[in-house]
């Protein structure tokens, strides 16, 4: 993974003042590094008999896809409102100004998937806790939380107990 964290680009005060935003994309366009990625995170979860992979809008989508491909499951899209063309279950989730929704295709996923929910960085957890939230409404069992990147001065995974978190790398 050390490859992997090289490529990973600093971005000051970006998308506003005072944050420090982690660029993934650099790992996107070097081949070698995103196969490490997506093998790694595969090798963890061979065996495990899941049947879907669930990626959170954007970014998530990007590797949710790739593992998917790798573990032969099925890839299950968690989207922003008004993205999504057939009946959804949606849930609505606090951020940090306001207010966020999460929408699922109803029939995504049911009471026998085994569901693995990816995205490209876990900070405070909201979302993705909502993305879990809403997998597990929808009848799934949810199994991990993966992500590239964690941030772990947010304290996401916290937020995200008891489901287990799995990152790949850790500022």
């Amino acid at each position: 993974m050390q490859r992997v964290r090289q490529l990973i680009r600093d971005v000051p005060n970006f998308p506003e003042p005072g944050i420090m935003f982690r660029d993934i994309t650099p790992v996107l366009e070097d081949g070698q590094a995103f196969a490490q990625v997506i093998d790694t995170l595969a090798q963890r979860y061979v065996g495990q008999k899941l049947t879907k992979v669930a990626g959170i809008e954007s970014r998530g989508f990007i590797f949710a896809a790739a593992l998917a491909y790798r573990l032969g499951c099925g890839l299950v899209i968690v989207r922003k409102p008004g993205k999504l063309p057939r009946a959804t279950k949606s849930i609505a989730y606090a951020l940090e100004y306001g207010e966020g929704t999460l929408h699922v295709h109803a029939d995504a996923v049911g009471p026998t998937d085994r569901v693995i929910l990816v995205d490209d960085l876990i900070a405070t957890g909201g979302t993705a806790a909502a993305a879990a939230k809403l997998l597990a409404d929808c009848g799934a069992h949810v199994t991990e939380v993966a992500a590239v990147i964690e941030l772990t001065a947010l304290k996401g995974r916290d937020l995200l107990a008891p489901l287990p978190v799995h990152a790949l790398i850790a500022y």
